[in-house]
C-alpha cells in the first residue's frame, strides 16, 4: 500500500516541494527549524524532541500563509512562473515539519503525538481549505490555465498547470461563498474523524493479546512461530511468555497452525472486531459520520455520490466501470471459494472433525491441503524465507532492472533502532536516493505495509533533490537465535512495498506536485504489484531463498511446487479482498448514506452471497484504507484494476524470454517508475506497452479463468 507522506486529509490537494528551513529560527521549534546539516539532509531524528513539533507548525502555517497572500495579492499580471512556479516553492517549512510528523505518527507514535495529531489534523485541513478558498489564488490559476495554449509551456509545465487547476476545483475553488464555508467545515471535521479513527484501530491491536500458557496451548506451531510469540511477550516485559498480538504476520500463522480451535476462534474474532470492541476506541459512530459527511461533500462539488466524485478523476472514471470488472470477476471467485471450502471440509472429515468450515477454521484446514497436494507447508518454506535475503533479492532485482545498488549506511539517522538506511545509487555511482526499511511490528506502529517519503524528488529551481524513501511493514521478529523468517505472502508484500519505494526513488521530473507516486489511485499499485511478479520467478528464489541455517538453497522441485500451487486458495483471497472493495463502492455509490454502517455491510455481503466461511479482509470499523483519509475511498477496487495492468506489463518481459529484458525495463523505467504525474496513467501505459490489457491476464494469474460465471 501506498501512503501519502503527509496526512491526505489534512493537507488536502496542496503539494509542497520540500526544501531546508533556513539557519536559526525564533520561537521554538528546534531543529525542525534549523538547516538539517545531516548526511543527505536526513531529518536529524535524534536531536527533534516532540515539544518542537507544535512550535514548528505554527511557524510553517505562518509562512505558508503569508507566501499564498503573496501570490493572491500580486500587481502582475498571472503567468506561469509568478504563480504556479510561485505555489510549488511555498509551504517548504510546514512540508519540512509535516513529513517527519505524520510518518512518525503512523510508524513509531506515542501520546504525545496523537495527541498534537489530533489537534493539528484539522487545522491543517483548514489551512489547505483556505488556500483553495482564495478567490483571488484561484483567479490567477484559471488564468494561467485558460492561456496554457499560448504560453509555450512543454508537456510537463503544462500538465502542472492542468494538475493544480483541476485540484482546485475539486476542492470547491468554483463554489459561492456559502458552499465554500460549508465544503471547509465538512473537510475540518472529516479530517478530525480520520485521524481518531486510524488511532482507535491502534488502540485496539495494541491493547489485545492472548497468552499461550503451557505446551497445550502451543500444540500445532513450528518452531519459529514459537520463537515469535516468545520474542513478542519479552518485547512487552513478559519474558518466558508467549503472546499472540493483532499484528497480522502474528495472528495469522496462528490462524494457520494452532491445533486450538477455541483459541483460533478466540484471536479470529478480536482481529475481526478491531474498531468495534466499545468503549472510547469504537469506529461504528465514526464510520457513519465520515460516509455521511462525503455523500454531502460530493453534492456540494455537484456529483451524485462521492464515488462518481473520487472516480471522475481516476483511470475508471465511473462507479459503472469499477462494477464491470468487479462483477466479472466475483461470481467466479465465489465459485473456486466453494470448491475450497469442500475440500476443506472433506479433509477435515477425514481427519475426525465433522463440524462446519468456520472462519477461523479456514487458513488452519487450508494449510493441511496444502501441504497434500503439493507437498507444500508454510513450515517448509519459511527457513528459506529469511528477511535478510529477502531484503537482498528485492534491492538485486531493482540492480538488473534498473541498475540501482543499495550501500548501508549504519551513519544515517534513523527514527527508531529497528530502521535500516541505504544509499541508492545508480549504475555509474550517482547518488538517486535515500531508502529506509522499518521492517518489524511494534505497539507504536500501526499495522500493515506501506511506502512513504521524507523528501520527494524534484529540481524545481535547476538543482537536483533526490527522495528520502521509507519502507513500513510489521513483520514478526526473530530471537536471539533465530532471525526473522517470511512466509511467502511476507515476501511478496515485501517486494510490493518496494516497488513503492522504487516508484519514488526512481522519479524523474522537475515540479514536486507531479513527483514519485502522484498518480491516479487506480495507476499507483502498477509499480508494486508488478515488481511481485520477479519473487516468484526460480532466476530469483535459487539465488536468494536459501536455508538460514545450512545456506542451501531452496530445492528446485520445492520451487517447482511453490509455482504449482500459486492459484491455491486464490478463491479464498479474492472473495475477501473483492468483498470489501464492493462494500467500499456501494457505501461511497449511495446517493443517501447509511445511518448504520454495520447493518448496510451486512446487507451488502447477504446481496452478492458473501460465503459464511469467508470474512472481509477489511471490516468497517477498521477499514482504515477508506477511512483513514479519502485517498483509497471509493478506491480499493484499485488493486484489482491495477492488476489488471500488471499481468498484461509482465506479460512483456515473459514475451521476449527474459524476465530482466533491458530494453523492455527501459520503456517501464521511462514510462512508469520515473514518470511521476507527467501524464495520463492510461497514456503512460499506451507508452509503455503499445496497448491497453483485457482482464484475461488477471484471470489466468489468479486461476479463474476456468471457473463458472
Amino acid at each position: 500500500m501506498r501512503a501519502s507522506s503527509t496526512n491526505a486529509a489534512s493537507l488536502g490537494p496542496i503539494a509542497m516541494p520540500f526544501a531546508p528551513a533556513s539557519e536559526g529560527a525564533p520561537g521554538g521549534g528546534g531543529v525542525l527549524l534549523a538547516e538539517w546539516r545531516t548526511p543527505f539532509a536526513m531529518p536529524p531524528f535524534g536531536d527533534i524532541a516532540r515539544s518542537d513539533f507544535g512550535p514548528a507548525f505554527e511557524q510553517g502555517l505562518a509562512e505558508h500563509r503569508r507566501e499564498i497572500e503573496a501570490i493572491a495579492g500580486a500587481d502582475e499580471p498571472p503567468t506561469f512562473d509568478n504563480t504556479l512556479l510561485a505555489l510549488e516553492r511555498s509551504g517548504r517549512t510546514l512540508e519540512k515539519v509535516a513529513r517527519v510528523f505524520f510518518n512518525l505518527t503512523s510508524a513509531d507514535t506515542d501520546e504525545a503525538l496523537q495527541a498534537l495529531e489530533r489537534d493539528m489534523a484539522p487545522r491543517l485541513a483548514a489551512h489547505s481549505t483556505w488556500i483553495t478558498s482564495n478567490a483571488r489564488l484561484f483567479g490567477r490559476i484559471d488564468a494561467v490555465f485558460e492561456a496554457r495554449d499560448r504560453l509555450g509551456l512543454d508537456e510537463e509545465a503544462r500538465r502542472l498547470v492542468e494538475r493544480r487547476h483541476l485540484d482546485f476545483i475539486r476542492a470547491g475553488a468554483h463554489l459561492d461563498a456559502a458552499a465554500k464555508a460549508r465544503l471547509g467545515e465538512i473537510v475540518e471535521r472529516l479530517a478530525s474523524l480520520s485521524t481518531r479513527f486510524g488511532q482507535n484501530v491502534l488502540a485496539d491491536e495494541a491493547g489485545w493479546i492472548l497468552e499461550l500458557k503451557g505446551e497445550a496451548d502451543l500444540a500445532g506451531l513450528p518452531d519459529w512461530l514459537v520463537a515469535a510469540t516468545a520474542a513478542t511477550a519479552a518485547e512487552r516485559g513478559r519474558p518466558g511468555s508467549h503472546l499472540v498480538t493483532l499484528s497480522r504476520s502474528l495472528v495469522e500463522p496462528f490462524l494457520t497452525f494452532s491445533d486450538r480451535r477455541d483459541l483460533r476462534e478466540e484471536a479470529f474474532r478480536a482481529w475481526t472486531r478491531r474498531g468495534e470492541m466499545g468503549g472510547a476506541s469504537d469506529n461504528r459512530a465514526i464510520a457513519a459520520e465520515i460516509l455521511a459527511l462525503r455523500a454531502e461533500r460530493a453534492r456540494l462539488l455537484g456529483f451524485a455520490t462521492f464515488a462518481d466524485y473520487q472516480l471522475d478523476d481516476t483511470m475508471a472514471k465511473t462507479p459503472a466501470a469499477v462494477s464491470e470488472l468487479l462483477g466479472a470477476v466475483w461470481p467466479k471467485a465465489v465459485a473456486k471459494a466453494h470448491a475450497e471450502r469442500d475440500r476443506l471440509a472433506a479433509l477435515a472429515r477425514s481427519a475426525g472433525d465433522n463440524a462446519a468450515i468456520e472462519p477461523w477454521d479456514w487458513r488452519y484446514y487450508a494449510e493441511k491441503v496444502r501441504a497434500r497436494d503439493y507437498d507444500l507447508d508454510e513450515a517448509a518454506l519459511k527457513p528459506y524465507l529469511p528477511l535478510d535475503a529477502m531484503i537482498e533479492a528485492a534491492f538485486d532485482t531493482a540492480s538488473r532492472l534498473f541498475g540501482l545498488r543499495f550501500e548501508a549506511r549504519p551513519d544515517l539517522p534513523v527514527y527508531h533502532p529497528d530502521v535500516r538506511a541505504f544509499e541508492v545509487k545508480d549504475r555509474d555511482g550517482r547518488h538517486v536516493g535515500i531508502f529506509l526499511g522499518d521492517y518489524f511490528g511494534r505497539p507504536s506502529k500501526r499495522s500493515g505495509a506501506w511506502m512513504s517519503s521524507y523528501r520527494d524528488q524534484q529540481r524545481l529551481d535547476g538543482g537536483e533533490v533526490r527522495p528520502i524513501i521509507v519502507n513500513v511493514m510489521s513483520f514478526a521478529k526473530g530471537s536471539a537465535s533465530e532471525p526473522a523468517l517470511l512466509s511467502f505472502d511476507d515476501a511478496r508484500t515485501l517486494f510490493h512495498e518496494f516497488g513503492h519505494a522504487l516508484h519514488g526513488l526512481l522519479s524523474d521530473v522537475t515540479y514536486p506536485s507531479l513527483s514519485g507516486t502522484a498518480v491516479s489511485t487506480d495507476f499507483v499499485e502498477l509499480p508494486s504489484q508488478l515488481y511481485e511478479h520477479w519473487l516468484e520467478q526460480p532466476a530469483v528464489l535459487e539465488r536468494f531463498a536459501r536455508h538460514y541455517r545450512t545456506g542451501e538453497p531452496m530445492p528446485r522441485e520445492l520451487i517447482d511446487r511453490l509455482r504449482a500451487s500459486r492459484t491455491f486458495s486464490q478463491g479464498f483471497q479474492t472473495v475477501e479482498y473483492l468483498a470489501s472493495a464492493l462494500v467500499d463502492m456501494d457505501y461511497h455509490a449511495a446517493a443517501e448514506a447509511p445511518e448504520d454502517p454495520m447493518a448496510f455491510e451486512k446487507a451488502v455481503l447477504a446481496r452478492i452471497g458473501m460465503p459464511h466461511e469467508i470474512v472481509m479482509r477489511h471490516r468497517t470499523p477498521h477499514f482504515q484504507h477508506i477511512f483513514t483519509g479519502d485517498h483509497y475511498a471509493a478506491g480499493y477496487y484499485s488493486y484489482m484494476w491495477s492488476e489488471v495492468l500488471d499481468a498484461d506489463a509482465f506479460a512483456a518481459f515473459e514475451e521476449t524470454g527474459d524476465i530482466f529484458d533491458p530494453e523492455v525495463a527501459g520503456r517501464l523505467k521511462r514510462y512508469v517508475y520515473s514518470a511521476g504525474g507527467r501524464r495520463e496513467p492510461k497514456d503512460a501505459y499506451l507508452a509503455f506497452r503499445g496497448k491497453l490489457p483485457a482482464i484475461d491476464g488477471l484471470l489466468r494469474k489468479r486461476g479463474l479463468a476456468d471457473a463458472p460465471s
